[in-house]
């Protein structure tokens, strides 16, 4: 037998190497990440508890219905009465933080991904490796790069959320009829406008359920990136783990449930929203380019 192919030793020394050369520009990313999800956490656990409750009943209220706003209205109610509500806060800030940085990435990527095949293989290839590795492995190089604390947890769980929405963008844009882009063609458009006023508005649907999927899974890696302490519900919950402590750990996970559920049906609404209001085949291109009148 040959000698053993050590990878990992070599990702290792990658590790080592970019510790070594790029720490200023670390320090440069992690100070933009810490103020950036700072000034978040910052307007959520500042404003009162009744503040967030009215706004979250609010949105419920608008975006779904009166039985979910009293839904949304009773689970909060029943997180401030158990104490949670500040680390609830702070989750919030986490995953907000967290899904605006994957979008924020992800939605240009996967814009270019649907524009150029070399593109689409290279990026294919890297969203397998990072919804496949398992989660924890994220937390080894965030420490080591950024030490422990928000800036990590943020990281690693963009590094963890960030592959659905590209992929569905990237759908979405691909799935648009043929007719229709060669229509807008036809009718002049620039790859501009094709873009941004024919193409995105009939992949809004996918889109918006790629900024669903990809906010839940923040949610679920927040908890795990407590083990670096990202901070917020999650540190309730390896506090349950690591005392054996039942009522504080169904506590805890209560909330995470009752906040992922709130955000799950509150981000589907914008979806369905979407796909009702989708323009016609060729309503977009009239706009664009209307008749002239006789």
């Amino acid at each position: 037998m040959g000698e053993d192919i050590r990878i990992g030793r070599w990702v290792e020394q990658l590790v080592t190497y970019m510790l070594d050369h790029f720490q200023p520009a670390l320090d440069a990313v992690a100070a933009a990440i810490d103020g950036f999800g700072g000034a978040i956490d910052f307007v959520l656990a500042g404003a009162p508890a009744w503040v967030l409750i009215a706004v979250l009943t609010g949105a419920a209220l608008w975006r779904v219905g009166f039985g979910f706003g009293a839904f949304t209205l009773g689970a909060c109610l029943l997180i401030l009465s158990m104490g949670l509500w500040e680390a609830t806060a702070s989750t919030l800030g986490l995953v907000l933080a967290s899904t605006l940085l994957s979008l924020i990435v992800g939605l240009p990527l996967g814009v270019w991904m649907a524009r150029s095949r070399v593109v689409e293989g290279t990026v294919k290839a890297t969203l397998d490796f990072m919804q496949t590795m398992p989660a924890f492995v994220y937390l080894i190089p965030a420490v080591m790069f950024f030490g422990l604390g928000r800036v990590p947890g943020i990281l690693a769980t963009v590094i963890f959320a960030m592959p659905p929405a590209v992929r569905l963008t990237a759908l979405g844009i691909q799935q648009v009829p043929a007719e229709i882009v060669e229509a807008g063609r036809a009718f002049g458009c620039t790859d501009r406008q094709l873009l941004l006023k024919v193409q995105l508005p009939n992949a809004l649907p996918s889109i918006m359920a790629g900024v669903n999927q990809t906010m839940m899974m923040a949610l679920s890696m927040i908890v795990i990136a407590s083990m670096i302490g990202a901070g917020g519900l999650g540190n309730v919950v390896l506090q349950g783990i690591q005392r054996l402590d039942i009522a504080l750990g169904f506590e805890s996970g209560l909330a995470v449930v009752l906040l992922a559920i709130i955000l799950d049906r509150i981000t589907q609404s914008f979806g369905r929203a979407a796909a009702q209001a989708r323009p016609g085949r060729f309503a977009v291109l009239r706009r664009i380019f209307p008749t002239p009148a006789r």
